[in-house]
Order: structure tokens, then sequence, then C-alpha cells
């Protein structure tokens, strides 16, 4: 018999008080489902050959780092080595994402799926250092090479929490209109999500980066998180790489709301 998973929201009100706030009914400001414009299509499907490309350069360059990455696991807990958990992806398609293993073996086993909170008890002291480094995160490339992400994109969501977060923000759905990606323009500058008003934040990043898809921006991306995990802050690679910041994000994201609101009201008038 399949096991009845809790909602975030259940599941935010049993958590200790040490979380952040639990889920609302607010509701997000936030446009409509982004489409992509034909351009934008033939460049998601173009630059599938170059990233199975570097996702095999990478994954033979980083042998040595999967073998010390895999001891270090080994040593500082017992459980696997990767960790398997399942995602939605484009068009809300499920898929099973890999990830090096940072928290306590079957962590989950006692209070169901639930987001980080701030020094989360469940994360190993190495865990701590590979989430840090971002090295976690290298057997995504595998799910690159399968066609389940791409190497530039919104972060992947678990199916417990998406059904929920679809009602309270509207517009959450046009972030699967593309690939979901290993790095990303709210990734190289926001925290993990821990709450429902961290999603709301992150939502308009992800939308902002569905509305402007292209070569040019996920170069930038790539670049910055090349240099974040060199340890170079997104406040000067992003200056320097003219990556949309916070204020371009948030004024470029609140214009395609009220042109949303301006087009929505012709139509009713028509």
């Amino acid at each position: 018999m399949a096991t009845r998973l809790k909602s975030p929201r259940t599941i935010q009100r049993k958590n200790s008080q040490k979380e952040s706030r639990p889920f609302q009914t607010k509701i997000i400001e936030s446009a409509p489902s982004p489409r992509l414009t034909r351009g934008q299509r033939i460049y998601a499907r173009c630059r599938r050959g170059l990233e199975i490309l570097a996702a095999l350069v990478l994954l033979i360059l980083t042998v040595p780092l999967w073998a010390l990455t895999a001891l270090g696991i080994k040593l500082t807990s017992p459980g696997p080595v990767i960790y398997t958990q399942m995602r939605i992806g484009r068009k809300g398609k499920p898929f099973v994402i890999l990830k090096l293993r940072t928290m306590i073996d079957n962590c989950e086993s006692l209070t169901g799926p639930r987001w980080c909170m701030p020094d989360d008890p469940r994360i190993t002291w190495f865990g701590w250092f590979l989430r840090k480094s971002h090295l976690d995160e290298l057997p995504q490339l595998i799910n690159v090479l399968r066609g389940d992400m791409s190497l530039v994109g919104p972060r992947p969501e678990r199916p417990e929490f998406v059904a929920e977060l679809e009602r309270e923000l509207p517009g959450y759905q046009g972030r699967h209109a593309v690939l979901p990606g290993i790095t990303g323009l709210a990734q190289v500058q926001l925290p993990p999500d821990m709450d429902i008003d961290t999603v709301r934040r992150k939502l308009r990043y992800d939308l902002h980066y569905v509305r402007h898809i292209g070569f040019w921006m996920d170069l930038k991306l790539l670049t910055c998180t090349v240099l974040r995990a060199l340890g170079i802050p997104f406040a000067i690679a992003g200056k320097l790489l003219f990556v949309p910041g916070p204020k371009t994000v948030e004024r470029t994201e609140q214009l395609a709301q009220t042109n949303a609101g301006m087009q929505t009201e012709e139509r009713m008038a028509a």
C-alpha cells in the first residue's frame, strides 16, 4: 500500500519552532506563466548538444573529486554515497535526481518531506562542506546526459511540495516551461528554499530567467557559478558580467505583471 505523504502545510506545523514561518495563503504578486518565443524554443533545443558535450567533459575531469567525496561520505556517516530523490521537471514530468548524500541516511523517516532549516541537524559536517562547495551537485551531470536537466535553469522541486506551491503561488507553473538546471539565476544569488517566503522570492528569478533565456544569459550564469565556487561572491561577479540582480528582476517582473493585467482588462472590455 502506498504511503500517503503529508502536505508541506502539515509538515511545517509539526516542525520545531526553529524553522521559518509555515505555509501561508498569501498570494504572490507575479505575472502569469511566461511563454517562450520561437527563437527561445529553438535555442533550448540547440543547446542540448553542447550540454551533452560539456557534461561528458566535466564528468571525466571530476573523476578524482568523485573518489575523494565518496571516501569522505563513507568515513563520516553510514549509508549510501549517492542520494536519489523524485523531482518535477519540464512540463511537470517527474524524474529521479542524483546527489551526493549530505544528510544522515534515511533522515525523513520520522518527519516526512521537509525543507532545510538554518543549522539543519540532519546535515553531516562533511555534508556542510559538500553543500558549501556545491560538490554535492556533481552527480546531476548524469541527469543532464539523461535529458532530465540542463546545466542552467530553475531548480527542480519535489512533487510533495509542487501541488501546494502551484495553489499558493500563481504563475508557479511557468518555471516548468524549460528544463530544470544545476545552476540558475536564482541559485547564484539566493539561499536554498526554507519556507514559502523564500520560494515566493525565488519564483520571480525563475520566471525572469524563463522570459530571457538565451545563450548569453546561460554563459553568464555558468561563469558566475564557476567564480562562486572559487570564492568570488555574486556581488562582484554579477556586476562584472551584467547579470540581472534583485532590482532588475523586481522591476521587470512587476512590469510584466502590469502589462499582463492591462491585457486582461482589454480582453474583458472587448
